[in-house]
């Protein structure tokens, strides 16, 4: 297994993925979304197997006027503006090779291998 957990350092679903893979001692490279964020390409794999670039986006997040902003601008500016604000994006994006969940899904992980 190859697990990339990306997320903050503040955010509870985050810290529960980590203990999650810890307890099964399942080694884990954290990338905090706050400092690094995520490629075009890394982002664009995970929207692929979650649904798409607005599945991607927590729309319940504080920055109203941001998320209004990318509802509505071209779907050719879109992309650009989420990897731009990265915390915009669902946490924890956890991802393995292909495979990748968005939130706290233990459920699904229990099935990598």
């Amino acid at each position: 297994m190859n697990i990339q957990i990306f997320g903050t350092k503040k955010c509870n679903d985050t810290k529960k993925a980590e203990r999650f893979f810890k307890e099964r001692g399942i080694k884990y490279q954290f990338i905090d979304m706050k400092e690094k964020g995520m490629s075009k390409g890394e982002f664009n794999s995970v929207a692929q197997v979650n649904g798409g670039l607005d599945n991607m986006i927590n729309w319940d997040g504080k920055d109203k006027d941001l998320l209004a902003l990318i509802k509505y601008i071209a779907d050719e500016d879109k992309l650009e503006k989420v990897l731009e604000n990265p915390q915009v994006i669902k946490i924890p994006v956890v991802r393995n090779g292909k495979q990748s969940t968005l939130g706290y899904q233990p459920d699904i992980w229990k099935g990598w291998n």
